[in-house]
C-alpha cells in the first residue's frame, strides 16, 4: 500500500506537467517521461530539485534513473520519505 496521498500524486504530477510544458491529461502514471515528454536530464534534475523543494525530502540523484514515469517517481518519493522517517527516530 502507497503511502502517498492523492494530493501529493497530484502536487507532483503538477510539478512534472510544468516543467515539462504539457498539458496534465497528457501526463499518465505510466508514460515515458523522457520518450513520450521530452524530459532532457536537465529537466530531470530539475523535476527532483522541484520535488525535494516543495515536499521537503532529500532524493538522491541515483534514484533518476527510477523516476522514468509517474509510478517511478513515487516510489522514489515514498522511499525517501520513509528514509527521513527512520532517520528521525
Amino acid at each position: 500500500m502507497s503511502t502517498i496521498d492523492e494530493a501529493t500524486r497530484k502536487h507532483v504530477k503538477s510539478i512534472v506537467c510544468d516543467i515539462l510544458e504539457v498539458e496534465p491529461d497528457e501526463v499518465t502514471e505510466t508514460s515515458l517521461l523522457a520518450e513520450e515528454h521530452d524530459a532532457d536530464s536537465l529537466r530531470s534534475i530539475e523535476i527532483l530539485a522541484s520535488i525535494e523543494v516543495s515536499l521537503q525530502v532529500s532524493i538522491e540523484q541515483s534514484q533518476m534513473k527510477r523516476m522514468i514515469n509517474l509510478e517511478g517517481i513515487y516510489e522514489v518519493l515514498e522511499e525517501a520519505k520513509a528514509k527521513a522517517k527512520a532517520e528521525a527516530k
